[in-house]
């Protein structure tokens, strides 16, 4: 599922654990914040360190332009962001690189609760090696 040559496998390894676990008792059909507050419980019960709708600021050319809520920023490496939606486009994937590219991060996960069968793509930052 995961290969242990990227950079914090055995986190993002954990993160979707909690996020099976979340689909499995939940199944699809209800709306983001609910599996969002049942994936910050579960990260709870593993001990995970993690915020909640996370403000990152966003830079543009070295100045500040805005802000962006990520889902989660777990163990201050790996971004979050959750979807319920019936299957995940390419926009969605887009977005997520974006949000690392803003935050200067290198990896993120982009799970979906919203299909039958959870969904989920590790993102990283574009050039990384990791």
């Amino acid at each position: 599922m995961i290969k242990e040559q990227y950079l914090h496998s055995e986190l993002t390894g954990k993160i979707i654990g909690c996020a099976i676990e979340v689909h499995k008792i939940l199944g699809n059909g209800f709306q983001e914040v609910i599996y969002q507050r049942a994936l910050a419980i579960e990260m709870a019960r593993q001990k995970l360190d993690f915020s909640r709708e996370h403000q990152m600021d966003i830079f543009y050319k070295g100045q500040q332009i805005g802000t962006r809520r990520v889902d989660f920023f777990v163990e201050r490496k790996v971004m979050v962001e959750l979807k319920a939606v019936i299957r995940l486009e390419d926009v969605h994937l887009a977005q997520a690189i974006n949000y690392l590219e803003a935050y200067g991060l290198e990896v993120g996960l982009l799970i979906n609760f919203g299909s039958r069968s959870l969904q989920f793509k590790r993102v990283m930052k574009p050039g990384s090696k990791s």
